[in-house]
């Protein structure tokens, strides 16, 4: 692939009040091994209230004086991540053939972009396929981490917190049905109409969905990784299990056939526990101690491996609680219409 024309690549960032995380994301992008004239990086802001513009506006222009790539700041009324990604079909200009979708917070590796092609362009000679898309792995961010911070990482890496979704910790380049932070080929994005505005979340996993039904395959690395901020708290962690399962029943209801039996283990546990009770059955508590003894064991685990007691109580807790809001947003789908998220 060449930029003699114009980038080929751009990294496209959707942002709303990012000002503590935005300058990082970024720096490790202005400074990566790939030429810059082959890369812009297009921001799409949706009215932040904080000082996110500012810091945009300054590497701008400090991106300039060090020759690195384009930085391109554009007003996304819209404001949430559909309408900025479909927004940045627009802004972008002809030459760009691949958009890679990142967040504000999050960061990558000074050779990211390169490996990205590399792969991309392996992909694209070994199979003849109709790639439309390329993830990578998420690992998490640098820096000393809260005690509750720790807790949600060892649960998102725990195979009951996760499943085979954007944190698996999958190990070879493959084809999947998730990949996360995608890079993606635009025409593809351009022939199934882009991303459906009316996802707030699960926005990427409807597009992925549309892009493996129009005949386009989607595949993901583990030569290089993003390295995403997660929750910080407690009372965003519920909030975000809620907003899952929330927005999981509206991508059902355009997608049946893509349900998993595994995300209605709770409610299916639940009713089989009542169930007992209503029957007066002596053992009514098996399923409650099975669950409990088996997200105990996970606490174990990871407070062994990460050589922290407090995951002994921290992952079986946020395990719990996340099992809990999904199920009860999951249901919640069914009857309310979705609103903007507050969990961040």
């Amino acid at each position: 692939m060449s930029g003699e024309d114009g980038p080929i690549l751009a990294t496209v960032i959707p942002i709303f009040n990012e000002s503590k995380y935005i300058e990082n994301c970024l720096n490790s992008l202005v400074k990566q091994t790939l030429d810059s004239s082959k890369h812009m990086i297009l921001v799409l802001d949706g009215n932040s209230t904080d000082d996110s513009v500012e810091i945009v506006e300054r590497m701008i222009e400090t991106s300039k004086e060090i020759n690195g790539p384009k930085i391109t700041l554009v007003n996304n009324p819209g404001k949430f991540v559909a309408e900025a990604r479909n927004l940045a079909l627009r802004e972008l200009p002809s030459s760009i053939k691949l958009m890679i979708e990142l967040i504000g917070h999050c960061t990558v590796p000074s050779d990211h972009l390169s490996k990205r092609l590399e792969v991309w362009e392996e992909i694209s000679d070994e199979s003849g396929s109709s790639i439309a898309g390329l993830g990578v792995r998420v690992l998490p961010s640098d820096g000393a981490k809260t005690m509750v911070e720790t807790w949600i990482e060892a649960t998102l890496s725990s195979s009951f917190g996760s499943g085979s979704g954007q944190f698996d910790k999958f190990t070879t380049t493959g084809e999947t049905k998730v990949p996360a932070f995608c890079m993606h080929s635009r025409q593809a994005v351009d022939s199934i109409g882009g991303w459906d505005t009316k996802f707030i979340t699960s926005q990427d996993s409807d597009l992925s969905m549309r892009l493996q039904d129009s005949g386009f395959k989607l595949y993901r690395t583990n030569q290089t990784h993003v390295k995403m901020v997660k929750r910080t708290n407690y009372a965003s962690w519920v909030k975000m299990g809620y907003r899952y399962g929330f927005w999981r029943t509206k991508l059902l209801m355009k997608h049946p056939s893509r349900h998993s039996k595994r995300e209605f283990l709770p409610w299916f546990g639940m009713i089989f526990t009542l169930s007992l009770v209503l029957i007066s059955s002596p053992h009514w508590y098996i399923p409650v101690a099975i669950y409990g003894f088996v997200i105990f064991i996970e606490g174990v685990k990871f407070s062994i491996s990460w050589r922290s007691i407090s995951l002994l109580v921290g992952v079986p807790l946020c395990l719990l609680t996340l099992h809990t809001t999904f199920s009860i947003g999951l249901i919640s789908g069914l009857f309310r219409k979705g609103r903007a998220s507050n969990d961040r």
